[in-house]
């Protein structure tokens, strides 16, 4: 569906010419889909760079570390890996270049990146884009109310699930049969969580907040034009006396788009209380 998308927005952000790569750190997560080949690319298109290859363990301290040696910090792995490089480059100061290595890489290509070559060439003319970084914070009892950060979404409840299932199954079955069979995936062992969301409380079966505006192109969302309009995308599926029928309308028509059942809002902030202690959340894969 990428390629039926127009490029995505470039709002213009400072960061120095690299030519070859010199003065950039690039931090490679070996075990993430596609990286390790991908290393084997960024050396060879920036031989003054420094590659430095870590295990998912080690990630935190290598990309600390590489953000307080070089002009630039480099990563190259999949979403989660990139979620965390852009936390370390936004608390450095220092910007980020992104070499798509994972199985999805949802924001290397909402970024236009499909390959080492357009960072590259990014690298040698000093092209940069800005980016919003959404946070969260899981409140005084999670996570010791530490902040958390995201480049594409957050969410709660089923979405994560009904996405997996859809994308493996999408291949061999299409995208309707996929939606379908995600949501009776779900509806298997889920219900529908319990939750206050801006101050009126009600069952959710899912809760999306997108980093920017998702163009929606098919059961999922799509690239975003604007990597740094300063909105949530907030997209919601009620829980009620149909939980089933409603979960599988999500599924079929896809859970981000506008319908009795589905809510679409446009919010800068968000707040979400009176949730179960141990309700589980997904963000930027992770």
């Amino acid at each position: 569906t990428r390629g039926q998308l127009p490029a995505p927005g470039r709002p213009p952000g400072q960061a120095p010419s690299l030519p070859a790569g010199d003065g950039l750190v690039v931090v490679v997560n070996r075990e993430s889909g596609s990286a390790t080949a991908a290393a084997g690319l960024v050396r060879d298109a920036l031989p003054l760079a420094t590659v430095v290859e870590c295990a998912p363990s080690d990630l935190s301290g290598c990309l600390e570390e590489a953000a307080g040696r070089g002009r630039a910090l480099g990563v190259c792995g999949g979403d989660g890996t990139v979620n965390l490089a852009a936390s370390v480059a936004a608390t450095h100061g220092v910007p980020l270049a992104v070499f798509p290595g994972g199985t999805l890489n949802h924001f290397a290509y909402d970024l236009g990146i499909e390959a080492v070559h357009d960072t590259a060439t990014a690298l040698a003319s000093g092209d940069a884009v800005r980016v919003d970084l959404g946070r969260f914070r899981p409140g005084p009892r999670g996570a010791s109310g530490a902040d958390g950060y995201f480049l594409n979404a957050f969410s709660l409840g089923v979405y994560p699930e009904l996405v997996r299932t859809r994308e493996r199954w999408a291949p061999r079955i299409g995208g309707w049969p996929a939606g379908v069979l995600a949501a009776f995936e779900a509806l298997r062992g889920e219900r529908p969580l319990t939750a206050e969301l801006q101050g009126r409380r009600r069952p959710l079966w899912l809760l999306f907040v997108g980093n920017g505006m998702f163009q929606r192109v098919g059961p999922a969302p799509g690239r975003r034009h604007n990597l740094a309009d300063g909105l949530l995308d907030v997209r919601v599926v009620h829980g009620g006396r149909t939980p089933a029928l409603r979960l599988l309308a999500a599924a079929v028509a896809g859970p981000l788009t506008r319908s009795p059942v589905h809510a679409a809002v446009r919010r800068r902030q968000v707040r979400i209380s009176g949730l179960a202690e141990g309700t589980p959340y997904a963000y930027d894969g992770e």
